[in-house]
């Protein structure tokens, strides 16, 4: 009880200071809490570039976005997804501390096969297949034949993360993203049974049963749509609660900046950041000045070049707001 008390007294004190709020996690290590406390500092006030990259070429697209810009992405992300017959972990693993130690911010996010096949997971077949009703109600009882299985994958995954805690990269870490949407295994389950139930019982095996305390939570939705059979539902319905998340964020793509999703997110998350976990196309100078609190955008991995002119990329990277990797390490001093 003692404990519970000071860690809340804790978050209402650096919320009454404007520092925003601890992490999640209790334990969380110094540069967790640091890294989350740097992003409340500069909130409203900068917005940090991100880039993705696919693992196999861990940094084809940022070297793209400096071949346009002259500049550094100041956040790194990549996938876990396993690339063919391999799984990519220990790769990961290697770029990530050596971003780490280049003064990147890393994030990493995971499009998990289902926990009914074996690897290696196809794209169509496992990670955007589906499960029934009962495989999701077996897969969420502890004790179960499929949650044991599920308990391995995660664990396998677990691994990797510790090897980065030891190394003490702190991570934005985005598991199951685009929950709201109808295209994942693990989507369009709502209510406290469904993808909440998943939420938490990841957060738990991971900071209870693994200690993984380098971590920090981003909860990674699709800006909501009605488009028939590619739907994506309301924010609200698959949001696990403050209480197991540090970030809010949504994906944009094909330029879908609607200022009622942002509002909406902005009011679920009372108080708490939120960001543009993954886009398309950059989002517009007007668009930034409508939503100024996105904490940063990571466009997708060849989407820089595909969907966004060599002109557009360096009109956001050169924005006041824009911070890269030069300007990151300045700002933090």
């Amino acid at each position: 009880m003692r404990k519970t008390f000071l860690f809340s007294f804790l978050i209402f004190s650096l919320q009454c200071l404007g520092q925003g709020f601890a992490p999640v996690n209790p334990n969380a290590t110094p540069e967790a809490k640091k890294l989350l406390a740097y992003l409340y500092q500069i909130n409203g006030k900068h917005l940090l570039s991100g880039q993705h990259n696919y693992n196999e070429t861990p940094n084809k697209f940022s070297e793209m976005v400096v071949a346009r810009t002259g500049k550094q992405p100041a956040i790194w992300g990549t996938d876990f997804i396993w690339r063919g017959t391999q799984d990519p972990g220990a790769e990961i693993v290697k770029e990530a501390i050596q971003k780490h130690q280049q003064g990147h911010i890393v994030t990493l996010m995971w499009h998990a096969g289902r926990p009914i096949d074996t690897p290696p997971f196809r794209w169509k077949e496992s990670i955007q297949g589906e499960l029934t009703d009962q495989q999701w109600k077996e897969l969420t009882t502890p004790g179960s034949a499929l949650h044991k299985v599920w308990l391995a994958q995660v664990d396998q995954t677990a691994e990797y993360l510790k090897q980065l805690q030891a190394a003490n990269v702190p991570v934005l870490w985005r598991p199951y993203h685009e929950m709201n949407g109808v295209w994942f295994w693990w989507g369009d389950k709502k209510g406290k049974d469904g993808y909440q139930k998943l939420w938490t019982m990841l957060y738990d095996r991971y900071t209870n049963h693994h200690k993984l305390n380098n971590l920090l939570w981003v909860w990674n939705a699709n800006a909501p749509r009605d488009i028939p059979k590619d739907e994506a539902f309301a924010y609200h319905l698959f949001y696990p609660g403050a209480k197991y998340v540090d970030i809010l964020a949504t994906d944009v793509y094909n330029f879908d900046y609607e200022q009622k999703d942002y509002n909406e997110l902005l009011a679920l998350a009372k108080g708490k950041l939120i960001t543009l976990g993954e886009v398309g196309e950059l989002p517009k100078p007007e668009i930034l000045q409508a939503q100024p609190k996105w904490s940063w955008f990571m466009v997708w991995a060849n989407w820089i070049e595909t969907h966004n002119t060599p002109e557009r990329v360096k009109e956001v990277y050169n924005l006041p707001q824009t911070l890269t990797l030069d300007e990151l390490a300045a700002t933090k001093k």
